[in-house]
């Protein structure tokens, strides 16, 4: 095609339409996509770019699922790079594992791409509790766990000079992933609205992360119920990864709002393992950490741990659930100029407050403004075996000594500072200010306290690191400030932007719903089973049940002025007799014993609901009943045995099962469920079709052999 302007005549480049898999590009070009999905049969990308220096402009939208299909059941990828210097030009990708996977492309420039609605996992925790099934695992990708398991909008991996700018990632899993990418800039992208994380970076170093919003990505959350994260986060840096920029970001209503680790290799979990002296100072190093905002986190505004000489200035670190600050056996950290307010109302343990550090050394806390925290600063040692033999803290030492709290203004905290077997300490020129106690610290701690006075306060930091970009996330999106605004659904965090119908109470006789979002409810509607009722409060609907011991279905139909939601739920009010007890007999082994064993020595109690969240902390660590909690019974080792009976309607009816470790689930007399063996948080469900309504007695049993517990039955129509 030619394009005549004036006498001059400019060639315009060729367009290539996309209507198949395995497409090469080998010029710069346009590229057209049309309206009906593409498959990538093969992995290697429907879009392929192999041809150094191509520019490809983009135009209309790669879709690779149809129409109806399911998230998590998105596969291949959509545009492949594996060339240099590389220009996209405003690429829209949907329905992929991954959007745009680019390997070994340095000089690449993404500009204007939208790789909203990718991969991302169905989360199986609920409105009651956690499913320990739903956690994240960053800690492996040397070879492409990420990628693997969880997809991405964009991943990069081996390449230097990328830019990533003015991408849009929503309602994907991850956003942006770098994987060994330096000396790169990712600016003025929206990451938000995700349940992994907004930008990602392994072993990636010499980086700006400036301007992006990465809000709201989180998972494992329900608002003054539980606040695990889950290992989500805004931003996170894995496994050495230094002397990055990470500037002018937003990153609020996250798992954590910034989460780096110094990685399992660097600390020394990973086999094989070098000399001692490989792992001195080894972690995310040199890091510039400023002027970002890391609030209303499910866990932590900001962790970093296991790493040296960072820098975290003039952040904001408000209304964080656990912590401002979490820097577990870092060194020369400087914590300076932050605003840290309002943390730490759902503790984990004794992480609570402002900045928390354990077993760290040489840190600055310095020119920081805490107020209205359980407490601002809390420094300590304490006995980790497992920590200490490893290499990293045999190399680099365990101390808590020669740190520093230094003009600090403490305002309105329970207690300022908090210290518990720590080594030296300079206490310098800090203001107390309607605080609880200025510090507390046990006998060992205050031996060894230096107080210093005649300090002057500083009142401007140190010359920051430039942004780049244009944009400006920071407080953009202040009319959802606070975590009660973090509402998670089957398939991630809630957007605000539509309506909602969402549940956000239930027990097995009693569902309560509300309607959320910028339209208001019009009508609601109930197709229910007999014995199942509906009433309205505003834009709260309560479905209930007076019945016992049945199996009701519903569908309840919420219509606003410009949509018809639906949510679909099952009432089952039950009584499970449940007993719980030590095993020291290996159920694999002889299970009869130990069913024995179960009858001798367990505990009972009557339960609505079999929802067991053991965590790492048994059956006493749960709110089951009296008895359970003094008999202090162990965190492994033991058995739950379960019994019920239920009046199931006719029709096809779906037993799901949540179990860490061993399961078996009758129905009458038929095994129906057998998973006898140690295995992490698994799933198994069964079907049951029933011409007639039908009584049936319910017998689980479950046993846990160590580490991390969970017992749970759903039941549901199969629809």
């Amino acid at each position: 095609m030619l394009l005549l302007a004036g006498a001059d005549t400019v060639a315009q480049p060729p367009v290539i339409v996309v209507d198949r898999d395995d497409v090469r590009i080998t010029r710069t070009c346009r590229v057209r996509f049309g309206t009906e999905p593409i498959k990538d049969t093969d992995g290697d990308g429907v879009v392929q770019i192999e041809t150094d220096g191509v520019t490809v402009t983009f135009e209309g939208t790669l879709r690779g699922a149809a129409e109806g299909q399911l998230p998590d059941t998105y596969h291949g990828v959509g545009i492949r790079v594996m060339a240099n210097d590389v220009m996209l030009r405003s690429p829209r990708v949907s329905g992929f594992k991954t959007g745009i996977h680019a390997t070994r492309a340095t000089g690449l420039f993404i500009d204007n791409a939208d790789v909203s609605d990718n991969f991302r996992q169905r989360l199986r925790s609920g409105p009651e509790s956690e499913d320990p099934a739903d956690w994240l695992k960053p800690h492996a990708n040397d070879n492409n766990e990420w990628l693997t398991s969880y997809g991405a909008g964009v991943y990069v991996e081996d390449s230097n000079r990328v830019i990533v700018r003015r991408t849009r990632a929503w309602a994907t899993q991850n956003g942006i992933i770098l994987d060994r990418v330096g000396g790169s800039r990712i600016y003025d992208n929206d990451c938000s609205f995700g349940s992994g994380w907004g930008i990602a970076l392994w072993r990636s170093s010499d980086n700006i992360i400036s301007r992006n919003a990465c809000d709201f990505r989180v998972r494992g959350y329900r608002h003054g119920v539980y606040n695990r994260g889950q290992d989500s986060a805004g931003i996170l840096m894995f496994e050495q990864c230094a002397r990055n920029t990470i500037t002018s970001n937003s990153a609020t209503h996250c798992g954590d709002g910034f989460f780096g680790f110094a990685g399992s290799e660097a600390i020394g979990e990973a086999n094989p393992r070098p000399a001692i002296d490989w792992y001195v100072r080894r972690g995310n190093e040199r890091n510039e950490i400023t002027e970002n905002d890391f609030s209303y986190a499910a866990a932590h505004g900001l962790e970093l741990t296991f790493s040296f000489r960072n820098r975290i200035l003039g952040n904001r670190l408000v209304g964080n659930a656990i912590c401002g600050i979490w820097g577990g056996y870092s060194r020369h950290t400087f914590i300076g100029f932050n605003t840290i307010e309002a943390n730490g109302d759902m503790p984990y343990g004794t992480e609570r407050g402002g900045v928390n550090i354990e077993h760290g050394s040489n840190n600055n806390i310095y020119g920081n403004t805490f107020r209205n925290n359980p407490v601002g600063v809390f420094l300590w040692w304490d006995r980790d075996e497992r920590i200490a033999n490893l290499p990293w803290a045999q190399a680099n030492g365990t101390a808590v000594e020669e740190n520093r709290i230094m003009a600090n203004v403490f305002e309105g905290d329970k207690i300022a500072i908090q210290l518990r077997e720590i080594g030296t300490l300079t206490l310098a020129a800090n203001a107390m200010i309607g605080v609880g106690a200025e510090v507390d610290a046990d006998e060992l701690s205050e031996t060894v306290i230096t107080r210093m006075g005649n300090i002057t306060r500083a009142s401007t930091p140190p010359e920051l690191p430039e942004s780049i970009g244009d944009n400006t996330p920071v407080g953009a999106r202040a009319e959802l400030q606070g975590r009660e605004h973090i509402v998670m659904t089957e398939w991630g965090p809630y957007d605000w932007q539509r309506p909602l119908l969402t549940r956000r109470d239930s027990s097995p006789g009693r569902h309560v719903y509300e309607l959320l979002g910028p339209e208001l409810l019009a009508e609601a509607t109930l197709a229910a089973d007999d014995g199942v009722t509906l009433t309205r409060d505003g834009a709260r609907l309560t479905v209930t049940t007076t019945q016992e011991s049945v199996v009701l279905g519903y569908t309840l139909t919420a219509r606003t002025g410009g949509a018809s939601l639906e949510a679909r739920g099952t009432l089952v009010p039950a009584q499970w007799k449940v007993r719980v007890f030590p095993s020291a007999v290996d159920p694999r082994e002889d299970a009869e014993a130990w069913r024995e064993q179960g009858k001798r020595e367990g505990l009972e109690c009557t339960l609505d609901a079999l929802h067991l969240p053991y965590g790492r902390g048994g059956p006493s660590g749960l709110d089951l009943d009296e008895k359970i909690t003094l008999a202090n019974l162990p965190a492994d080792g033991f058995g739950t045995i379960a019994t019920t009976t239920l009046e199931f309607p006719a029709g096809r009816w779906r037993l799901r099962t949540t179990s860490d470790d061993g399961i078996r689930l009758w129905l009458g007399e038929a095994l129906v469920i057998d998973d006898w063996k140690w295995h992490p948080p698994k799933v198994h469900t069964y079907e049951l079709e029933l011409a007639e309504p039908a009584t049936l007695p319910i017998r689980v049993e479950h046993f846990e052999l160590d580490g991390l517990a969970v017992l749970a039955l759903d039941i549901e129509p199969v629809n």
